[in-house]
């Protein structure tokens, strides 16, 4: 018998009563909304429900919301693979854009390892419990957080980004 996304949200439901979920079907794949708080008991119950057996993250990453309110300016998306049903779920938490940190599933999944790192490397998100949280790709010196959505994209003041070097001339509406 195959596992339908209804099974998944009324496992959860059950399970975790006192937590509002927010489920969206996106394609073929079920979204779930959850407190971050709740994260790592959430996870772990879909890694070790006998029945759900979602046992590979495929992927963790971060996002900036910076024209969120605080409470939900940053997220972290976690991506789970039921190999046996071949289902795969999203799972999305906001955290707080002052101080960005949640907890690490390092403990759980041990390939979160390096992709927490990565978050933290980009977004400065913080992944308390992580056994060595620290750059992994950036320089140690960095002081910023690259992916973070607070720098322009262009510098304003750069002379070899005029159009005109690379033949666009702006129009002249004719009237």
């Amino acid at each position: 018998m195959s596992l339908e996304t209804t099974q998944i949200q009324d496992k959860l439901s059950a399970t975790f009563s006192d937590i509002p979920f927010l489920f969206n079907q996106e394609k073929d794949i079920l979204s779930i909304e959850v407190p971050s708080d709740k994260i790592s008991a959430i996870i772990l119950f879909l890694k070790n429900g006998p029945s759900l057996r979602f046992h590979f993250l495929t992927d963790l990453c971060g996002i900036h919301y910076p024209d969120n309110v605080a409470e939900r300016q940053f997220a972290v998306v976690y991506h789970l693979h039921n190999w046996h049903e071949n289902k795969r779920i999203k799972i999305k938490t906001f955290i707080n854009g002052s101080t960005p940190e949640i907890k690490s599933i390092s403990n759980i999944f041990l390939c979160s390892n390096w992709m927490e790192r990565e978050t933290y490397d980009f977004y400065g998100i913080d992944f308390i419990g992580h056994p060595q949280l620290k750059r992994i790709l950036n320089m140690d010196e960095m002081v910023s957080f690259p992916m973070r959505k607070e720098f322009p994209l262009e510098d304003g003041g750069r002379t070899d980004k005029d159009d005109r070097f690379f033949g666009r001339t702006p129009q002249k509406d004719n009237k």
